[in-house]
């Protein structure tokens, strides 16, 4: 039987509590979860790709199912397919993530026609919904208490 095997890519500039709840709820649905740390060019980032992937490999030490890997260039797409992946998942907050995670999918679809790679989506918990990383970089540059908002892993 084929592995079902998922991507879920960000920039995780840092690894959240919300990214931790998706991951965490997606580990019954897939045989293997490969986080991937890419470079999003309309983001200053402010850890290393090393940090963010030490953090994230504290956070989930011990789930055999989960992979981390870096893509510093290239599509997802590509990367996917490279890793037999056929699945990519992603978190949705609120309606602005479903409508640039459904352009994307839509894009995904033009680029990929014969080897399609289906997006599922998961809602995040409502307690988690209004954690992102960019906020979480706003405490952390003014001095505030991030802890509450990423693993305990995470610490500046």
């Amino acid at each position: 039987m084929e592995k079902r095997i998922a991507v879920f890519p960000g920039s995780f500039d840092p690894i959240t509590l919300g990214h931790y709840d998706i991951i965490i709820r997606s580990l019954n649905l897939f045989d293997k979860i490969i986080i991937v740390i890419g470079k999003n060019y309309e983001k200053k980032n402010m850890f290393s790709f090393k940090k963010r992937k030490e953090w994230i490999k504290k956070t989930f030490l011990g789930f055999s199912k989960i992979e981390i890997d870096i893509l510093c260039q290239g599509l997802m797409t590509s990367f996917c397919k490279k890793k037999q992946a056929k699945f990519l998942l992603r978190g949705i907050r609120n309606q602005l993530d479903f409508e640039f995670e459904k352009n994307m999918f839509y894009a995904n679809r033009e680029l990929e026609k014969t080897n399609c790679i289906e997006t599922v989506l998961i809602l995040s918990s409502y307690s988690k919904s209004h954690i992102s990383s960019c906020i979480v970089r706003d405490i952390i540059r003014n001095g505030g208490d991030y802890t509450v908002f990423v693993p305990p892993s995470v610490r500046i």
